[in-house]
């Protein structure tokens, strides 16, 4: 049974509808008229929201309190320098916010959803926030409808409007017009579409009729605005202890309020020393921290074409155990080619540009009728290519057309497409060899599976091709009840990647076990493992997945490094089985059967250029180039945001020590008071870049991709990490006090204040440095422009602070002699000295 070209392409040019569509000057004046097709983003914050949200901050209530107390005091110098670091500050902290803004508004305009919509006569991809009314847009299978429409024309198509009605069973949608008011959502056999709505089936092209706030999710895009999404781990952990040490801050302030008003009589003298107590106590870093690392890391990260969706993925990178990747496209290249064919026993192999055999045509046409005339799919697109090379024949049944199709499924892997002319009916059937056998004669089935079994050990992907005549109407309900004869075999080539297995090399360096899951033969499965470098492992396939229960499948999954002949459904069974072990998993996907799989993966990748909507929304990553090497670029991306943030994390909680005990002891020890609210200002602005800045422009350490993976419950700061900082900053702190108080035994008081200061600002600075690396020379080794300057800034302002007279006689300085400058510089020496050996003692990292 034979078609010539005409027939074979005529539902094709059906489905191609001949609507031009707006013209680009039309659809432009549209969008100025009625607005971009977008819902109030009430996430994205502009300059006065962020002052708004820094000016209330705890830090900032001190520091303008401070300034007024030193008003009564008759020292107007004092309140207008703080007030002066006030706005200084407040402009930091828009520079550090307003950058993360940014960045995250980037990410925004990145993760935005694009649509393919009809103009000036032609298909093309626009983001979904320019669509205005008017317009066609072309939906298919996995889509998310972008704005209110009426359906022009379509094919099977099923919407889930569950978003807006609660109800999931989805509903039938057929053609219509846009005459009448569109019915409320979730009714079936109507031809609205509502935005927010998912294609689960067919396809179709749909007028739109409203966008943004005036389509029917935008009348209660208010309440979904107003919705926040709870905060990670990671934000309810440090919310905690920052709460805890304000608590103590604020309680110790009070008593050291108490004690000093009540030895000296001069309450605001000792309201002055609480605030500054309170300032050195106060953990305002840590939400700084929270923000800039994950946003500027996802920002990076989507330089080099990975998208993050969800900036909580970052923390989980770092812990990814297991890697569950695709094979096509992720592992290949995604460009499948007809390269061999078999018929009656033999093997022919495919020369492009050469005609085929009558017999072999025959095969190629009834793999083509087995395949739908607009799929994405890279087999189909391939056979449909090698099928357009080969010059027309004769016309034979041109009034041939489709008259039924029954797509894969679960337990039936392959594609069946019924024709007929009128009077006589015939299937086409297309998939997997051992399916497709099964629905054959019984001698036809050993000679094909030997054949498929022979090619797929040589890379080939493999599909068998079968035809059914003399069908009748009515069509089965099942079309294996068919009487099938075996056509013969197609074998397409897909290539690996030529970087998959240094990427894959990589990844067992780190410790992070690679398992291929794929739908292909098992041969052809481990015919790409071998090249990445995967054969080591044993091979699991679908149906022995079938018959295990979740144990038995997580028991099998240890030592395996193929997953062949596995459905969509089956994604999610080897998920919670790896998860049952212990596993962090990192899951890629990109049809509408893999969301379940992606969500319930630790991290869900999905596909950028290939993937639905549906398989974009549940995942937490985005390739957008659709290589495997991406997603190991953002593994290794994951871990050094982590290991960065935990630095700075550990260096703020050891520096704000020293400057908590040099505020508390003196005046417990009845010394002059050393530290003021205008001195825990400078050291601020020190801490603050150094934190954020510094760290987060920090490099990777040279073994990062050498370690195995964190545990998934290791806190960013847990209690040993926290009580190690604890102790590096007292041990600064012992050094600092002893260098005061040596200090005020033989220098005037100002003299030796300012010698304790720069002993503080040299120590904070030896924190910093000794918080970079693992190491105090491998952190010297190591550049980072960032922490150059800002040591060369906190020097510049030191030496300011001590020889510029207005400013000495501010922070009540005086200059101090050369040897006690030296003195501060072996203070901090001897505090680099002991953290070092410290470190090589205890084998801290």
């Amino acid at each position: 049974m034979t078609m010539n070209d005409a027939a074979l392409d005529r539902r094709d040019s059906a489905a191609r509808h001949r609507l031009d569509g707006l013209t680009a000057a039309e659809a432009a004046r549209r969008l100025v008229a009625e607005g971009p097709n977008t819902l109030p983003d009430r996430t994205r914050r502009g300059w006065r929201a962020i002052l708004g949200e820094a000016a209330r901050e705890p830090m900032f209530l001190l520091l303008v309190g401070a300034a007024l107390l030193y008003l009564p005091l008759g020292e107007p110098r004092e309140s207008i320098f703080l007030s002066l670091m006030v706005v200084l500050m407040l402009g930091m902290t828009l520079y550090q916010e307003g950058r993360t803004e940014r960045a995250l508004q980037a990410l925004r305009d990145l993760s935005a959803p694009a649509s393919t919509v009809v103009r000036d006569g032609h298909r093309q991809r626009v983001p979904a926030a320019d669509l205005v009314p008017g317009d066609i847009i072309v939906l298919t299978e996995g889509d998310r409808v972008p704005a209110d429409a009426v359906v022009v024309e379509t094919s099977g198509l099923l919407a889930d409007e569950s978003l807006l009605t609660g109800e999931s069973v989805p509903v039938g949608k057929r053609a219509g017009v846009a005459s009448a008011p569109p019915a409320p959502p979730g009714g079936a056999d109507l031809p609205w579409l509502f935005a927010g709505s998912l294609v689960v089936q067919g396809d179709a092209l749909a007028q739109v009729t409203a966008t943004g706030a005036n389509s029917e999710l935008g009348r209660i895009g208010a309440a979904l605005g107003a919705i926040r999404p709870p905060s990670g781990r990671l934000q309810q952990e440090t919310q905690t202890l920052a709460r805890r040490l304000a608590v103590l801050g604020l309680t110790v302030s009070v008593l050291l309020v108490l004690l000093l008003g009540w030895r000296s009589g001069n309450w605001l003298q000792a309201l002055l020393a609480g605030v500054a107590l309170s300032m050195s106590v106060l953990p305002a870093e840590f939400p700084v921290i929270l923000t800039v690392f994950p946003a500027i890391g996802a920002w990076r990260l989507a330089r080099h074409r990975v998208l993050t969706r969800r900036l909580a993925a970052i923390e989980i990178l770092g812990s990814t155990s297991v890697l569950c990747v695709d094979k096509t496209g992720t592992l290949t290249e995604n460009r499948m080619a007809l390269r061999r064919l078999w018929h009656a026993g033999a093997c022919h192999d495919v020369v492009p540009g050469m005609p085929l055999a009558s017999a072999l045509r025959d095969l190629l046409d009834a793999a083509v009728r087995a395949t739908r005339p607009q799929s994405s799919d890279p087999i189909e697109e391939a056979l449909r290519q090698a099928h357009a090379t080969q010059p027309a024949r004769p016309a034979r049944d041109a009034r041939v057309d489709m008259v039924r199709e029954y797509g894969l499924t679960a337990k039936r892997p392959a594609m069946i497409r019924i024709w007929s002319d009128g009077s006589a009916s015939f299937a086409a059937a297309k998939g997997a060899p051992e399916t497709i056998a099964a629905m054959c004669p019984e001698e036809e089935r050993a000679p094909a599976l030997a054949a498929a079994a022979d090619m797929a050990r040589a890379g080939l992907r493999v599909l068998a091709v079968a035809e059914a005549g003399g069908i009748v109407p009515p069509w089965p309900d099942d079309p294996a009840a068919l009487s099938y004869r075996m056509v013969g075999l197609v074998a397409l080539a897909d290539p690996l990647r030529a970087d998959i297995p240094a990427a894959v090399a990589e990844c067992r360096r780190a410790g992070v076990r690679v398992l291929m899951v794929t739908g292909d033969h098992p041969e052809t499965a481990a015919a790409i493992a071998r090249q990445a470098g995967l054969a080591d492992g044993a091979i699991v396939t679908g149906p022995e997945i079938a018959r295990m229960d979740g144990e038995q499948l997580a028991a099998r999954l240890e030592g395996v490094s193929v997953c062949a002949r596995i459905v969509p459904g089956q994604k999610l069974e080897i998920v919670h089985a790896l998860q049952r072990r212990g596993a962090v998993v990192a899951m890629t996907g990109d049809g509408v059967n893999d969301a379940p799989a992606l969500r319930a993966a630790n991290v869900g990748v999905a596909m950028g250029l290939r993937g639905t909507d549906v398989a974009r929304e549940a995942a937490e990553l985005t390739l957008l180039d659709d290589r495997f090497p991406s997603l190991v670029l953002a593994l290794r991306a994951g871990r050094r945001i982590f290991s960065n943030m935990r630095k700075s994390m550990r260096y703020v909680a050891a520096a704000h020590v020293p400057i908590t005990v040099l505020a508390l002891l003196p005046p417990l020890l009845g010394w002059p008071v050393l530290l003021y609210p205008p001195h825990i200002v400078f050291l601020e602005l020190v801490i603050d870049p150094a934190c954020s800045l510094a760290f987060e422009n920090e490099p990777e350490e040279q073994d990062l991709m050498r370690r195995p993976p964190r545990r998934h419950d290791e806190s960013v700061l847990d209690r040993r990490a926290l009580l190690a900082a604890l102790l590096r900053g007292m041990w600064a702190a012992l050094l600092l006090a002893a260098c005061y108080g040596w200090a005020l035994a033989r220098l005037p008081v100002r003299e030796a204040g300012a010698t304790a200061f720069a002993a503080l600002i040299l120590c904070n600075l030896g924190l910093l440095l000794s918080h970079r690396q693992r190491g105090i020379l491998a952190a010297l080794r190591t550049v980072n422009p960032v922490f150059v300057a800002i040591a060369a800034g906190a020097l510049g302002l030191l030496a300011t602070a001590l020889w510029w007279p207005p400013l000495a006689e501010l922070f009540r300085f005086a200059p101090p002699p050369g040897r006690w400058l030296a003195v501060a510089v072996l203070t901090a020496a001897a505090m680099l000295l002991g953290l070092q050996a410290a470190r090589a003692v205890g084998g801290e990292r």
